[in-house]
């Protein structure tokens, strides 16, 4: 199996290359994709250096998957080459998610829908992945009404130039400033751009992307993004609230029993998720789970991951299997 990575020299092109590895999966020969200034230049993967190559003669080369993550420029006018000539293609960026003739996958939620027409899959913006593993099975049980989103995200983010201007400020370097202001010892509650009424991309992206993968544009959504001045793992605060009763135990129950996630609720040991300990993990993390009584049905949750594994790299190789073992990719 010939297996393309889209940007293999960027922040979770790396993670990509390194969760192939460890995940045993299924490579014969694996294409490293990079700007043309890389091009040329090896990696290592699997033991063995490997010689970057240009994106159009990957085109050529016609991998059985291509896993995109070169940003939404390079996958706009990319994906659709590659899978012209029958590669799948996974894309990290937000070109495709919102495009109806185009599956927005979370590996837990909605892997079943794929078929064997699509060629062109999309990854969720990384806190709405991370989120939707969670809020999938309450959904399906008690069905959400509203949803209060506020998100904690790291620099990473944002990309590599974010996390040099962090630790340059922290080091008392000059930098780049990727971000408008400062984030060393700050707080920044802009996430992308400002769009219309106010809200930025990050912020559409969770209420758009959200009712997408749930299959349900009834639900009332809004949310607030904060850039926050840790390396990587992203943080969610998340009111919900259900049309129907719930029981705490009952929510309990379900999220323990639901694959990819780890329940993390003990107060009383201070147990609760946190990125220190979410760092380098696939799982995503849940807890602070709480019964809000300021209204009818409503309800508390604390969310953490790994937005470079979950949150991207493991979501689009989990993806990559589910093709595999649904037969519409040979190996």
């Amino acid at each position: 199996m010939k297996v393309a990575v889209i940007g293999a020299t960027g922040v979770v092109g790396n993670v990509m290359l390194k969760l192939l590895e460890r995940r045993n999966f299924p490579i014969t020969k694996i294409i490293p994709v990079a700007s043309e200034k890389s091009v040329g230049n090896n990696i290592k993967f699997q033991g063995k250096q490997h010689k970057i190559v240009s994106i159009i003669d990957a085109v050529n080369m016609k991998p059985d998957i291509a896993l995109f993550s070169a940003g939404g420029t390079t996958s706009k006018e990319w994906a659709s080459k590659f899978a012209e000539n029958g590669t799948r293609v996974i894309d990290n960026s937000s070109t495709w998610r919102m495009d109806p003739t185009k599956k927005l996958v979370v590996s837990e939620v909605n892997s079943d829908t794929l078929t064997q027409d699509d060629y062109i899959i999309a990854n969720p913006n990384c806190s709405t992945m991370q989120m939707l593993v969670v809020l999938a099975p309450l959904h399906k049980k008690f069905k959400i009404k509203r949803l209060v989103i506020s998100t904690y995200q790291s620099v990473s983010g944002t990309g590599k130039d974010a996390i040099d201007q962090l630790k340059n400020e922290r080091n008392g370097a000059n930098s780049n400033k990727v971000y408008p202001h400062s984030i060393d010892q700050n707080l920044l509650p802009h996430c992308d751009v400002f769009e219309e009424g106010g809200y930025t991309k990050e912020e559409n992206k969770l209420i758009n992307e959200t009712r997408k993968i749930l299959n349900d544009n009834s639900i009332k959504i809004t949310s607030t993004a904060v850039r926050v001045p840790i390396e990587i793992c992203h943080g969610e605060s998340v009111n919900i609230e259900f049309e129907g009763e719930f029981r705490i135990d009952e929510i309990f129950s379900i999220l323990s029993d639901t694959p990819g996630l780890v329940v993390e609720d003990e107060p009383e040991k201070n147990l609760y998720p946190m990125p220190i300990n979410s760092l380098n993990r696939d799982e995503v993390f849940v807890g602070r789970i709480r019964r809000d009584f300021s209204l009818e049905n409503g309800l508390n949750l604390w969310i953490v991951a790994d937005n470079l594994r979950k949150g991207a790299a493991t979501n689009t190789i989990q993806i990559a299997e589910k093709l595999i073992e649904m037969g519409f990719v040979n190996h």
